[in-house]
């Protein structure tokens, strides 16, 4: 046999094996029993053995795992995944209705109805219907490439079948069935191995196995639930149900209970449904997802912060439990602020083991009058988040005690505040240990300057080696200082003195997120930088030009402008300038510091083949500009960015009358030069 003829083999072999496996993981309609599957599989893994070069990854014999990772490698998603908002009850459901009415200027718009999993999040990539990459969720912006263990999973098809576009991204969810996890569970325990308390922690843990051969060991299964982007003019459904049953017909794995409601009414009925029924699925479920349907009215309605306001989470009445309150605590922000927290005789609410929760403020306390010694119910918010929900008063007897906030600081000794108008208890004192170990932490997370190497505990140890007294002292720090700390080698220390130095030219936007302004996330520290360009500026900045921004409130705005108003932090701000950190907003354009909001409140659409620059390389540069860059063309869109073999978008924006740009006409607008003539 010729080697074509072997390659012919194995792509008869490759493909009726993917096709079992998706009756098998995918359809739930299997043709063949195990003994003939394992069959095909064993006749190709000894085929690729004999012709080790014919092997691709897409190949079903790669599902196995692959060498083991030494880290995740970073990736930035060409679309954020975006969280959502949450409604507890009917009346949050209709009051999110009538804001999307509001916004639509009609009420007769059609709602998808989804069960929300409780999974991780990823993102999956296509390219030529291949599956080349799979990043978890991440901050939104940037997740971890676990391409590797996202091929492990049976459901997640290796190669599409069908027409596709070339390149595009779908949104899943993985997790692992409960039948499943009871049966992994008894035998961890018959092996004398430690059990797990939830298939969703495990599902989570096992997706970030650096061995992915432990991944492929777990049986995790997926459900996609959204298109995430789409490059190039393919055409496809124009709303969100419709697009699933198109997914459907290349092979991925859709959740079968969707349904589309036409009124809020029957999306509340299938709520409601889903309330009695979630125990009857083998899969957790925390809620239902509502989303506008239609694609047009969710570009329309667009996203607030880092929420998309066309989708929202309608959580189940959350799982409760009852335990004793053993003491309530104290501690203190990275901003200030004195936050309680209960101690709890450990119960387990909803596979979850509880020792702690939080009690938010005084009002809260006082609100629910708990006291120590109170039998309380117990419930994680969002399946997530332990909290206090109530005490059982009728089984006091006499003994509970009632608790008092501080007047000190629990770590200074500075007196404590309650500003008029805050429910949040502060020490002041920017001085304060217990506030510079938090703001350290904070400061060298991972969202903010990303300093590997130093956590808590090392910031800690900085701290009371009194080797730093602010976080600008981190760029002070010499090998010989921390080398004479206790268990700190001359490799830890230099690793340590390189990502300090490293971290001085992250983006201004994510220096801004570091500082621990309250209020200043991501999203909103890189429109505040995109809007002034540099720290001078935003230092400078009004409270009513702050709320000029999009999605910048009064409280945002006062929160920053305090912030500045301080000599301390003035101090700060000014070591860190001499220390060499960065302090403007930079892009990788080479354009100048006047150029950068030349966009400004514009919208783009963008189609056909560009020759400068890729899909995702001219939208990121629209929005660094100011602009933003929609998939469609709309009554909205300011002008549409039109390449070679330009498609129906072109006639769209023919017919609404939107200007058309070349890449050569998009160039000249941003360097603030005449594009075309009015009268050509």
């Amino acid at each position: 046999m010729n080697k074509n003829m072997f390659q012919h083999r194995i792509d008869e072999l490759r493909s009726e094996i993917e096709r079992h496996n998706r009756l098998y993981f995918v359809d739930n309609d299997p043709e063949i029993g195990d003994r003939e599957y394992d069959e095909l599989m064993r006749e190709l893994v000894e085929i690729e053995k004999e012709h080790p070069d014919l092997v691709v990854p897409q190949s079903p014999t790669q599902r196995v795992g692959s060498e083991p990772l030494t880290e995740f490698s970073q990736i930035s998603h060409q679309v954020p995944l975006l969280s959502l908002g949450n409604a507890f009850n009917d009346d949050d459901l209709h009051a999110w209705h009538e804001r999307m009415a509001g916004l639509i200027e009609s009420n007769k718009f059609e709602l998808a109805c989804e069960l929300k999993f409780d999974g991780l999040a990823v993102a999956l990539v296509y390219e030529n219907g291949l599956f080349v990459q799979g990043a978890t969720r991440g901050n939104g912006a940037t997740g971890e490439d676990i391409t590797s263990n996202l091929r492990t999973i049976r459901s997640i098809p290796l190669k599409l079948i069908g027409d596709y576009p070339s390149r595009f991204e779908v949104r899943g969810e993985v997790f692992f069935p409960k039948s499943e996890f009871r049966k992994f569970n008894e035998y961890r325990e018959e092996n004398g191995l430690d059990t797990y308390a939830n298939p969703r922690n495990t599902a989570a843990g096992s997706l970030r196995q650096l061995d992915s051969s432990i991944t492929a060991q777990r049986p995790l299964d997926i459900f996609i639930y959204g298109l995430g982007w789409v490059e190039g003019d393919f055409p496809i459904p124009k709303t969100h149900i419709r697009s699933l049953e198109y997914l459907k017909t290349l092979g991925f794995k859709i959740n079968p209970f969707n349904q589309l409601a036409p009124n809020i009414k029957n999306a509340i009925e299938f709520h409601q449904k889903w309330v009695h029924n979630r125990n009857s699925i083998d899969y957790d479920c925390d809620g239902v997802v509502i989303k506008i349907d239609s694609f047009d009215y969710q570009q329309h309605v667009g996203t607030l912060g880092r929420e998309p306001r066309w989708a929202i989470a309608y959580k189940f009445p959350s799982t409760q439990s009852i335990t004793k309150l053993l003491d309530i605590r104290v501690n203190v922000g990275r901003t200030g602020t004195i936050n309680p927290y209960a101690v709890l005789e450990p119960v387990n609410v909803g596979g979850v083991t509880v020792k702690q929760a939080t009690l938010h403020n005084e009002d809260y306390i006082e609100g629910k009058d708990l006291r120590i010694g109170d039998s309380v119910v117990v419930e994680r918010a969002g399946e997530v988040i332990p909290q206090v929900v109530s005490s059982q008063k009728t089984r006091r007897d006499g003994t509970e005690q009632k608790f008092l906030m501080p007047q000190l600081c629990p770590s200074c000794g500075s007196p404590t505040i309650r500003e008029a108008e805050e429910s949040a208890l502060y020490c002041r004192n920017n001085s304060c240990p217990a506030q510079l170990v938090r703001l350290v932490e904070h400061f060298v997370s991972k969202s903010a300057m990303d300093i590997d190497g130093v956590g808590g505990k090392i910031g800690t140890l900085l701290i009371e080696s009194g080797l730093i007294t602010d976080v600008g002292d981190l760029y002070t720090l010499r090998k010989e200082q921390l080398t004479k700390l206790e268990r700190m080698g001359e490799k830890s220390a230099s690793n340590i003195i390189g990502a300090v130095s490293d971290s001085k030219d992250r983006p201004l936007s994510r220096l801004l997120v570091a500082l621990g302004i309250s209020h200043i996330g991501t999203e909103v520290a890189e429109n505040i930088s995109n809007r002034f360009g540099n720290m001078e500026k935003i230092m400078q900045a009004s409270e009513e030009s702050l709320t000029d921004i999009p999605d910048i409130g009064p409280k945002i705005a006062k929160s920053l402008t305090t912030y500045f108003q301080s000599a301390t932090n003035l101090l700060l701000i000014d070591k860190l300038i001499r220390a060499g950190l960065n302090m403007e907003e930079k892009n990788d354009t080479g354009l100048s510091q006047a150029q950068e909001q030349v966009l400004r409140d514009m919208r783009f659409c963008v189609t056909g083949r560009l020759q400068q620059f890729s899909r995702s390389e001219i939208q990121n540069l629209i929005k660094e500009l100011g602009g933003s860059a929609s998939g469609s063309v709309s009554s909205r869109t300011n002008y549409l960015i039109a390449g070679e073999e330009a498609g129906s978008k072109l006639s769209d924006a023919a017919r609404i009358g939107i200007p058309v740009l070349s890449e050569d006409d998009f160039l000249a607008m941003i360097q603030q030069r005449p594009f075309y003539d009015d009268d050509a």
